[in-house]
């Protein structure tokens, strides 16, 4: 589509301000113009509609859309995990998500192939295979399977799951490779995690030292690295070490915030993949145990977004779905309405993270310049946020300039 004008909706823009009705007018794949326009445009009606941003997921596991422990034992051909990532993209965009930061589980082979569009998929940014210490989080292979074999589960040009570092070294050596592979940032394990076979939530992994070998190689990329941490030793180890970005949080404190803020250190929460987790362990391929481990999160991880947000971090969105279920991930700024304000939330989903990601401007706002990546949703998601929820209401998805969903 060329040039197109969307004329009849109310625009919310991203940037937190009040809703209003103006057109839309779109060339070339980008937003020129808000108000009415006379130049000869191929006129799309939205009447009665809400347009938002495009939204923007920080922490999604395309790499992890099929049962997790059938996944990690070898019980699924490559077939059908192409055939689960493949499906997960395209409810990805079905959901009104045109932009994604997958951090850990994909290959850069998926994020070329739905950048060329042979896919239907959001634009994808991606760390590859996430960075993890030997023993710690990230590890999913048997008891008895040496570590060194774990990089055989990878699908080469299409998942790749985590690699293994017991040293300094190692970790550099890794983290070029991940860059070889396309990297766009670095994703580090620095605690363990509620999925997690050979670890606990309180434990730490990699020292300050280790991780500051991830953020010198990030660096000389131009690029930054990103931790899963859930206690605030970790976090601070992170922190210290240069990291620009917390994923989860759960048990951050007052200290350990005001930190985060002064170095301007993002956090990206997780709530959906808890709800996930305590009402559907199976739908995701795991155990009773994963559900066990989760109890008490959601409460501490609500706390921890309170915490955040006094010391004045800034907190984005994601969902971190994992298994086949991940058709529903606005799911997440509906339980973040619950704690927020609708309008905060989709803030975070879109301006914020489009900052978080690196692409402030580009997208996740609705403005001359920007991409035109649109939703048009079915009532008015910032006056009942469960909208967000239900992919049904996105009845229209513009992803740079083009329609990828119209249930007009």
């Amino acid at each position: 589509m060329g040039r197109c004008r969307v004329v009849g909706a109310t625009v919310v823009d991203g940037s937190g301000r009040d809703p209003v009705n103006a057109d839309v007018s779109i060339e070339d794949g980008r937003i020129t113009r808000l108000g009415a326009s006379s130049a000869h445009a191929e006129r799309l009606d939205a009447e009665g509609l809400t347009m938002t941003p495009g939204l923007i997921d920080a922490h999604v596991h395309l790499g992890l859309s099929s049962p997790i422990q059938p996944q990690f034992s070898f019980q699924i051909s490559a077939a059908e995990i192409a055939a689960d990532i493949f499906a997960t993209a395209g409810a990805t965009l079905d959901a009104g998500f045109t932009t994604v930061r997958d951090t850990g589980g994909v290959d850069g082979g998926l994020v070329t192939t739905i950048a060329k569009g042979k896919v239907r998929g959001p634009r994808v940014l991606s760390c590859g295979p996430v960075q993890c210490q030997i023993g710690g989080h990230g590890y999913y292979g048997a008891d008895w399977e040496p570590t060194e074999l774990w990089s055989s589960h990878h699908v080469p040009g299409l998942c790749a799951l985590s690699m293994m570092s017991g040293n300094a070294d190692e970790l550099r050596a890794n983290v070029r490779e991940a860059f070889r592979r396309g990297a766009s940032f670095l994703k580090l394990c620095v605690t363990g995690g509620v999925v997690g076979a050979h670890d606990r939530l309180t434990d730490t992994q990699f020292t300050v030292e280790e991780i500051a070998v991830a953020v010198q190689e990030a660096a000389a990329r131009g690029t930054y690295v990103t931790v899963h941490a859930h206690n605030n030793d970790g976090i601070r180890n992170a922190v210290e070490a240069g990291a620009r970005c917390v994923e989860h949080g759960t048990d951050l404190d007052e200290p350990t915030a005001t930190l985060m803020a002064a170095r301007e250190v993002a956090l990206v929460p997780t709530f959906a993949v808890v709800e996930q987790l305590l009402h559907d362990t199976a739908g995701a391929g795991l155990g009773e145990s994963t559900r066990d481990r989760v109890l008490g999160v959601r409460e501490r991880m609500t706390e921890a977004l309170a915490v955040a947000k006094a010391a004045g971090v800034r907190i984005g969105l994601g969902s971190d779905l994992i298994g086949p279920a991940q058709n529903r991930r606005g799911e997440e700024l509906r339980l973040r309405a619950e704690l927020e304000t609708p309008m905060e939330a989709l803030v975070a989903a879109t301006k914020t993270n489009a900052e978080i990601l690196g692409l402030s401007g580009q997208v996740g706002i609705i403005a001359p310049g920007a991409q035109a990546d649109l939703v048009l949703w079915n009532g008015n998601p910032v006056e009942d946020p469960g909208l967000f929820a239900d992919p049904a209401n996105a009845v229209l998805v513009l992803k740079a300039g083009r329609i990828v969903k119209d249930l007009r």
